[in-house]
C-alpha cells in the first residue's frame, strides 16, 4: 500500500477537526425554556433585552425584585474594581416544591454570575421562572453599579450612565422604565417591561413612544399620561421616578463629603428602595441621605383596605421615625405590624445599597 503523502495527512487531520467541532455545536442544549412548558404551562414572558455588560465600581448593590408565577426574586452583587466578587438572592420563591428547586438553583445562580460576569447566563433546568426573575434583577443591579461607576467619571465630558427603575405593577400588566442619563439630562427613555396580550398591545404601542419622548423632552417624571392609556402611564411614571432619584442618588454619592458646595454643607440625594411583596400587600420605602445619614424616611407603598389601613396609619410613621434615628435598617419591628415591618425593612435596606450605606 501507498504511503499518504504529508500534507494529505493534514488536510484530513484539519477536515477531521472541523468535522467534530460542527457536531458538537449542534449538539450543545438551547436554554432550557422549562419543565414547566414540558408540564403544559406556557413560558414566561421573555425577558427585557439586557445587553449583558459587566459591573463597574466597587460596593454591594441590590437588584429590583423581580415578580414570578412563584413569587419574588431578587439578587444583591458585591462589587470590586468592576468585577463581581459574589452573588447573592436576598429573595426567592418559597414554599413547597419551590423550596427544593430554589435550593438546587440559586447556588447554581450565584456560580454563573460570577463566573460570566454579566446577567447573560443559562437558566438552570427546572427553574425556568426562577432563572428569569434572576437574570432580571442581576441586569438591574448591574445597570446600578454602573450607573454609580459612570457617575464618577473625571474631568470634561458627561459620561452618560443607564438606570433601570423599579418594575410597578398595574392593572393590565407591569412597567418598568430604563434611562440613560449625562451630564444630569435624560437623554434616552426605554420601556424594559410593559402591559402586553389582546388590545394591551395596541394600548403599548400606541402609548409608550409617546411616554419615552415626553420623558427626555421634559427630563422630569412630571409628563402627561397618554389618553386612553391611564394605567400604563400611572406605571411608566413611577417606575421613570424611581429610576430618576437612583440616577440622582449615584450622582450625589460621587460628589463625596469632600465637594465645596454651597457653604460646605452635604449635598442631599434621594433613593428609592425596591418593592418588597409581604402578605397583606407590597411596601416600598424612599429615603433621603444627606452627609452619609439618613435625614427623611418615608413609605412610597404600604399595605391598605380594611384592617391594613389602620395597621399602615400606626406602623409607617413609627417605622420612619426608627429608620432615621437608628441610620439603617437594623430596627425592631412594630407590635401587630409583622409582615409590614418586615417588607419595610427589607426595602429600606435596599435604599441603603443604593445609597451606598
Amino acid at each position: 500500500m501507498r504511503k499518504s503523502h504529508p500534507i494529505r495527512r493534514v488536510v484530513l487531520a484539519g477536515a477531521a477537526t472541523v468535522s467534530g467541532i460542527v457536531l458538537l455545536l449542534s449538539l450543545k442544549p438551547a436554554s432550557d425554556p422549562g419543565s414547566a412548558q414540558a408540564a403544559g404551562v406556557g413560558a414566561p414572558p421573555a425577558a427585557s433585552a439586557q445587553g449583558g455588560a459587566a459591573a463597574a465600581g466597587s460596593g454591594t448593590v441590590t437588584g429590583d425584585a423581580e415578580q414570578t408565577q412563584y413569587g419574588a426574586v431578587q439578587v444583591r452583587l458585591t462589587v470590586a474594581n468592576g468585577k463581581i466578587t459574589k452573588a447573592e438572592a436576598v429573595q426567592a420563591p418559597k414554599g413547597g416544591q419551590s423550596d427544593q428547586i430554589t435550593a438546587n438553583a440559586v447556588p447554581k445562580l450565584n456560580q454563573a454570575v460570577v463566573a460570566e460576569q454579566s446577567a447573560n447566563i443559562d437558566a438552570v433546568s427546572g427553574a425556568t421562572y426562577t432563572s428569569a426573575g434572576y437574570k432580571k434583577s442581576v441586569q438591574s443591579a448591574i445597570d446600578k453599579a454602573n450607573a454609580s461607576a459612570g457617575s464618577q467619571g473625571s474631568g470634561g465630558s458627561a459620561q452618560a450612565a443607564t438606570v433601570t427603575g423599579d418594575a410597578v405593577q398595574t392593572q393590565y400588566g407591569a412597567v418598568q422604565v430604563r434611562i440613560t442619563v449625562a451630564g444630569g439630562k435624560i437623554t434616552k427613555a426605554e420601556t424594559v417591561q410593559a402591559p402586553k396580550g389582546g388590545r394591551s398591545d395596541q394600548v403599548t404601542a400606541d402609548a409608550v413612544p409617546k411616554l419615552n419622548q415626553a420623558a427626555v423632552a421634559t427630563g422630569t417624571a412630571d409628563i402627561d399620561a397618554v389618553s386612553g392609556a391611564t394605567y400604563t402611564s400611572a406605571g411608566y411614571k413611577e417606575s421613570l421616578q424611581s429610576a430618576i432619584d437612583k440616577a440622582r442618588a449615584s450622582a450625589g454619592s460621587a460628589q463625596g463629603s469632600g465637594s465645596e458646595g454651597s457653604g460646605g454643607a452635604a449635598q442631599a440625594s434621594t433613593v428609592t428602595g425596591s418593592v418588597v411583596q409581604t402578605q397583606y400587600g407590597p411596601v416600598q420605602v424612599r429615603i433621603t441621605v444627606a452627609g452619609g445619614r439618613i435625614t427623611k424616611a418615608e413609605t412610597v407603598q404600604a399595605p391598605s383596605g380594611g384592617q391594613s389601613t389602620n395597621i399602615t396609619a400606626n406602623a409607617v410613621p413609627k417605622l420612619n421615625q426608627a429608620a432615621v434615628a437608628a441610620g439603617s435598617a437594623d430596627i425592631d419591628a412594630v407590635s401587630g405590624a409583622t409582615y409590614t415591618s418586615a417588607g419595610y425593612k427589607e426595602s429600606l435596606q435596599s435604599a441603603l445599597d443604593q445609597a451606598g450605606g
